[in-house]
């Protein structure tokens, strides 16, 4: 983004303010109170805040709403940012450990594995696109949108799970990169260290918020690209393109599946925080260019990752030293594939160790909002103040697990996918059905009078769980569906099924009875 576009930016969040008591308007009550030793502590709290907020870069904003007035000018630096963003966010190395996946997990050969990575990865990208639109034209973060489709209270279960989907996604990010570290250093510092290196760069940058944020987003894919270019470059050769599948029959039918599902999920979960990004767009940016910006970005920057994984993991089958290194983590797999450049592979595993922070810092950014969402006493809390909280959480699970990735991520797969599939399904029915050519007052973000009571939604969203539950294939819990299936993981297609034939007839009744 232009250097001019970051003043008007900067200027924006420097105008906004949080308040860090509960007001009467968050609840609709009003309490007298005399002022008591403990309220004078509040003060103090809040002196404390606005002194912190005062510093040059912090982004003070949280969720409430950013006016038309407030908006950055359009820029063609500003367009380009929002497929530098994605690019930049995804060139990660908890990205790598999906394309893993297909030939380790599921057993399938180089071009399966690579055509379902691609294509698996362009609709997951599309839904995120989808979602990303309503940034600019609201001015509203995502779980804020989500309001003026699933109602206010309904909303916040959305808003709590993509919280956890976010530290989720950080703790990852905190322990494969703590997993390279330690593995350059030969084991001389621990994972543990690694996992703080990475947890408090990460904090630094999503402590500043958005202005911050996007100027390093704006460059730090330029020496992850590099890094990745040489890893390619030293471990191609080794990348087995012929392999096929070790499977057959119904289950390379099932597999296939699954891991077309799996790499879709990923790109896919970044829907529930894709709007928080350009709520700082002019309100009159093409919906088409932030589509297809951000599709172009996603797309770019996860099929990089997962290309090389999938060529990673067909090496392994042949490569004795990968094999080892894998078997002591992923992230000393990534290690001995640079190892024989020796000194320059060291240093670019240690760069692509660090661009994890490029994607775990939207992660914590967005949980933040998220944590504001949830109610007036969130909302209460500064957005740096939850960063700080929801960081040290990521880190503290990141040390507890940090011998266990793969199980960790396994488990973690569920949750990325099903619950954000099905409210998109939700948003783009009220959205096309139901409101029509229908404009949203958008300033009524905090109004339960004019939000819908939600009660479809809420229904419509449970009902879809039902069917990802049935038809779901995870390492803790495989549905009877699924196991019809020969354990393809069918989870998210029927859940969406569900929603979609159930939504729309209570959505009928609902506005029957309710009104709104």
């Amino acid at each position: 983004m232009a250097s001019t576009t970051h003043d008007v930016e900067l200027a924006t969040e420097k105008g906004a303010t949080v308040s860090s008591t509960p007001s009467a308007a968050d609840d609709n009550t009003t309490v007298d109170q005399p002022v008591t030793t403990a309220a004078r502590e509040g003060f103090s709290w809040r002196a404390l805040n606005e002194r912190i907020e005062s510093l040059a870069g912090i982004e003070s904003r949280g969720i409430d709403r950013v006016p038309t007035e407030e908006r950055q000018p359009s820029s063609h630096a500003a367009d380009l940012q929002v497929a530098v963003l994605w690019f930049s966010a995804n060139l990660s190395l908890n990205n790598l450990a999906t394309g893993l996946f297909g030939p380790l997990i599921f057993g399938l050969g180089f071009l399966d594995s690579a055509l379902l990575a691609v294509f698996g990865t362009i609709l997951g990208a599309a839904s995120t696109a989808y979602m990303a639109t309503w940034g600019p034209a609201s001015g509203n973060r995502t779980m804020v949108v989500l309001r003026y489709f699933f109602g206010f209270w309904p909303s916040k279960l959305p808003a709590f799970l993509n919280v956890v989907l976010m530290v989720g996604y950080t703790t990852i990010d905190c322990i494969i990169g703590g997993q390279v570290l330690s593995a350059v250093s030969g084991g001389h510092m621990s994972i543990l260290v690694g996992v703080f290196v990475v947890a408090i760069v990460t904090l630094t940058i999503a402590v500043f918020g958005m202005a911050i944020f996007h100027k390093y987003e704006r460059y730090a894919w330029i020496p992850q690209v590099i890094a990745l270019a040489v890893l390619i470059g030293v471990a191609g050769p080794y990348f087995d393109a012929s392999a096929k599948p070790t499977v057959s029959g119904s289950t390379l039918a099932a597999n296939r599946l699954s891991f077309f599902t799996l790499c879709f999920y990923v790109p896919n979960s970044w829907a529930a925080a894709a709007s928080d990004f350009y709520v700082y767009y002019p309100e009159r940016t093409s919906k088409v260019k932030i589509f297809l910006l951000t599709v172009t970005g996603l797309t770019f920057a996860f099929n990089l990752v997962y290309l090389i994984a999938i060529g990673l993991a067909t090496g392994i089958v042949n490569n004795t030293a990968w094999n080892d290194a894998n078997l002591i983590s992923t992230g000393a797999l990534i290690v001995a594939a640079y190892e024989p450049l020796h000194g320059f592979g060291r240093c670019c595993s240690v760069i692509v160790a660090l661009g994890v922070i490029a994607n775990s810092t939207p992660s914590i950014y967005s949980a933040a909002l998220g944590c504001q969402v949830l109610g007036r006493y969130g909302k209460a809390v500064p957005r740096w103040t939850w960063s700080v909280v929801l960081t040290i959480i990521a880190m503290i699970l990141a040390m507890a697990g940090r011998e266990h990735l793969l199980v960790i991520f396994q488990n973690f797969v569920a949750l990325m996918g099903y619950w954000v599939m099905l409210f998109i399904c939700i948003v783009a029915m009220e959205h096309k059905m139901f409101r029509g050519r229908q404009a949203f007052d958008w300033t009524a973000w905090n109004d339960k009078s004019y939000l819908p009571v939600g009660y479809a939604a809420m229904a419509a969203f449970l009902i879809g769980w039902v069917g990802a539950i049935v038809g779901m294939s995870q390492v803790w819990y495989i549905g009877p569906v699924s196991v019809a299936a020969s354990n393809a993981d069918l989870g998210m297609w029927l859940g969406c099924a569900f929603a979609l034939v159930f939504f729309p007839p209570m959505r009928y009744i609902e506005l029957k009875m309710v009104g709104r």
